[in-house]
């Protein structure tokens, strides 16, 4: 349902720039420093949990390819990004509609034993089709010719599942132990603890939902959560699919989740993080006691460098979330 607003044109050029690039290019003209493991993460929790299982071991050199705080569902890679991901030993990525470029990107691979990781393929048959909820905003349909079956779209959303996050370290590791065998131990130890965390995590939120006095989300806002909320039982209705690239709502999306508010007597309406709140306002101003609160919730696709050095993990923020919710459901 997300048609890119960016011309794929601009990716095309940059592939190409880079392929030429990398024609008059000798092996000491690779973009890697020489005797480190380079991993290239598309989104922040990649790039975090990379951190986590490579704590401690110098020779891992891990890029972070949003670190500008680019949307993942608008964002083209550079010249400089692809010519990164070409040499690297380990390349990581969601895998949904948002990566239509990386197929082409990995055509010109230099490393020809390159591990890469598709996150929604790790995950199997976990993956999630995209949901269209009850008064959600329609969204123009992509063009098919007669005949034609339309391809399922799929939620690539999938790290707001703390167990798919599980699954994805685990996969991480296993391809770290292949790559570097000398630290092996190092990976599979950070992995123990690393996943500690996240049983933790995941059990503070079970508790939580547990005893949530309200389970339904009101999201004035698109909304990626989809995993989340089905891992713990809670229920929404939201303006817009997570990977919409709509940002305008009807008066009847509008009415439709006011109404909601109202029969559930909901005191927060929800947005994710940057959101201008203009939805979530005119939703508000649509209910009968227009005085619900406006809370954020974070996606975690893509963390800046200001908030990287204020020490902001895949954890914290997830329990920001935690927190966040607490305050809004109780």
């Amino acid at each position: 349902m997300f048609i890119k607003k960016i011309s794929a044109a601009l990716t095309a050029a940059a592939i190409m720039t880079t392929t030429m690039s990398l024609a008059g290019c000798s092996d000491s003209g690779s973009s890697k420093e020489e005797g480190k493991v380079s991993i290239v993460c598309t989104i922040f929790p990649e790039y975090d949990w990379v951190k986590s299982i490579t704590n401690g071991h110098e020779c891992a050199e891990i890029t972070y390819l949003l670190d500008s705080g680019a949307d993942l569902h608008s964002y083209q890679p550079t010249a400089e990004d692809i010519l990164k991901i070409s040499d690297c030993d380990l390349f990581i990525y969601a895998g949904g509609e948002s990566d239509t470029w990386v197929p082409e990107a990995l055509e010109n691979k230099r490393n020809d034993d390159m591990k890469i990781i598709n996150m929604l393929d790790v995950i199997g048959d976990k993956a999630k089709e995209e949901e269209v909820k009850e008064g959600m905003q329609e969204e123009d349909e992509h063009d098919h010719e007669e005949g034609e079956e339309e391809e399922k779209e799929y939620d690539e959303h999938t790290w707001l599942s703390v167990e798919n996050a599980k699954t994805i370290c685990k996969e991480i590791a296993d391809d770290l132990c292949e790559i570097d065998e000398d630290h092996k131990d190092v990976y599979k130890k950070n992995l123990e603890s690393y996943l500690s965390e996240l049983d933790a995590l995941d059990s503070d939120f079970k508790a939580f939902a547990d005893s949530a006095k309200n389970k339904t989300l009101v999201f004035g806002d698109r909304f990626p959560f989809r995993y989340f909320t089905d891992e713990y039982g809670f229920d929404y209705y939201a303006a817009f699919v997570g990977c919409s690239a709509e940002t305008e709502a009807s008066f009847e999306t509008i009415a439709f989740l006011a109404n909601k508010a109202d029969e559930l007597n909901a005191k927060t309406i929800f947005t994710i993080e940057n959101s201008d709140n203009k939805i979530a306002q005119a939703i508000i101003d649509n209910t009968k006691s227009k005085d619900a609160k406006i809370a954020a919730l974070h996606s975690l696709q893509s963390v800046t460098k200001e908030q990287l050095d204020a020490d902001h993990t895949y954890i914290t923020l997830m329990r920001q979330n935690l927190e966040t919710l607490k305050t809004a459901l109780n």
